[in-house]
């Protein structure tokens, strides 16, 4: 029986040599989940990486350790009953720490008067661009293929490749740690990672709200599907950027249409080629409908019923021009900050 043991190393160092991968290092991943309303630990929760077996189970005080995992990408889900599905991308190169994870509970609906979902605006918006390098992504900024000839332009809300995080109707599920771009023309949401060429297409449709990160600026934008809204009684496709929340908030929808080349051959002017053109138009939102905001000034002023005044002359005394965008938004914002509770969500327009 003793000769035995000789042959069996052998086998078990040919084994070893030839599965290099059975000696790479393991790491851990854990974190903390929080109620988003209540702001109360969240045990119970089962955690996962997709389509591996590793998981864990949120305990006492929210947290949880996923031990083991090999270095790879991973979609990171958590899932527990009554609270929404939540969805992210994570690099493991190391231990990780997510930090602090917020779920809201299903079902969770907005006062009437707010334009965004509260899982949008206050979940894990600023961690996760400023303070969670864990998760995919980064600074990176993408262009876009060339134009077919003769046709000037592109269709994107924003031809950059931002940092999103995306909240679906199903099941409430929120999306992070994905770079997107809206196609205006398609109605659909252009998905990649920070590491891979491949674009996924989500339709519009399916996207109930989302935030993202501009590249240039840094800043945050918030958008919302037109399907919650209607416009003189009917249901409207598209997005809205929501530029101001509140009482009454102000919103913006980008259009892109061809203008067609109007080239005199013979005359050899005009432009010669077609262009693709972007235009905004800006909103208030009242009760659901979404109504474009006046050009005459005493139609402007009567938006804000018994604030009418109180407008006017913040107009007068601070030399805002009604008339641009920029007057547009530090109206609103001046307005909705009378109401308790407001929070601005941009500190200055941004221009597509």
């Amino acid at each position: 029986m003793k000769r035995l043991k000789r042959p069996f190393l052998l086998v078990g160092f040919i084994l070893f040599s030839a599965f290099p991968n059975y000696a790479q290092e393991l790491y851990q991943i854990k974190g903390v989940l929080k109620d988003g309303l209540s702001d109360q630990f969240i045990n119970g929760a089962v955690v996962t990486l997709r389509e591996t077996a590793f998981s864990a189970v949120s305990r006492d005080a929210g947290t949880f350790n996923i031990a083991n995992v090999y270095n790879d990408r991973f979609i990171l889900n958590i899932n527990i009953s009554g609270y929404q599905s939540y969805q992210a991308q994570i690099n493991v190169k190391g231990d990780l720490d997510l930090g602090v994870i917020t779920l809201f509970p299903m079902g969770y609906e907005n006062p009437e008067d707010l334009a965004l979902q509260k899982t949008i605006r206050a979940t894990n918006i600023a961690e996760l661009f400023s303070k969670r390098p864990n998760f995919i992504g980064g600074n990176q900024v993408f262009g876009i293929p060339p134009e077919p000839k003769r046709l000037y332009g592109n269709y994107y809300l924003d031809p950059k490749w931002n940092k999103a995080s995306v909240l679906l109707y199903r099941d409430n599920e929120l999306m992070e740690g994905y770079f997107v771009r809206y196609n205006i023309s398609s109605n659909n949401f252009e998905l990649r990672d920070a590491e891979a060429d491949q674009v996924t297409v989500l339709p519009g449709l399916r996207v109930q709200n989302l935030v993202w990160i501009d590249s240039e600026h840094n800043v945050p934008r918030y958008f919302v599907n037109g399907m919650d809204f209607k416009e003189d009684g009917s249901p409207i496709s598209g997005f809205f950027e929501v530029l101001v929340e509140g009482q009454l908030p102000l919103l913006r929808r980008t259009i892109a249409t061809i203008k067609q080349s109007n080239y005199n051959e013979a005359l050899m002017i005009g432009q010669r080629n077609d262009e693709i053109v972007k235009r905004n138009t800006y909103y208030y939102l009242k009760e659901k409908e979404v109504i474009a905001i006046p050009k005459q000034k005493k139609k402007f002023y009567k938006i804000f019923g018994d604030k009418a005044e109180e407008i006017e002359n913040f107009v007068k005394e601070n030399a805002v021009n009604i008339k641009q965008p920029a007057g547009y938004f530090n109206v609103f914002t001046f307005y909705n900050s009378m109401f308790d509770g407001y929070e601005p969500l941009i500190p200055k327009l941004i221009d597509n």
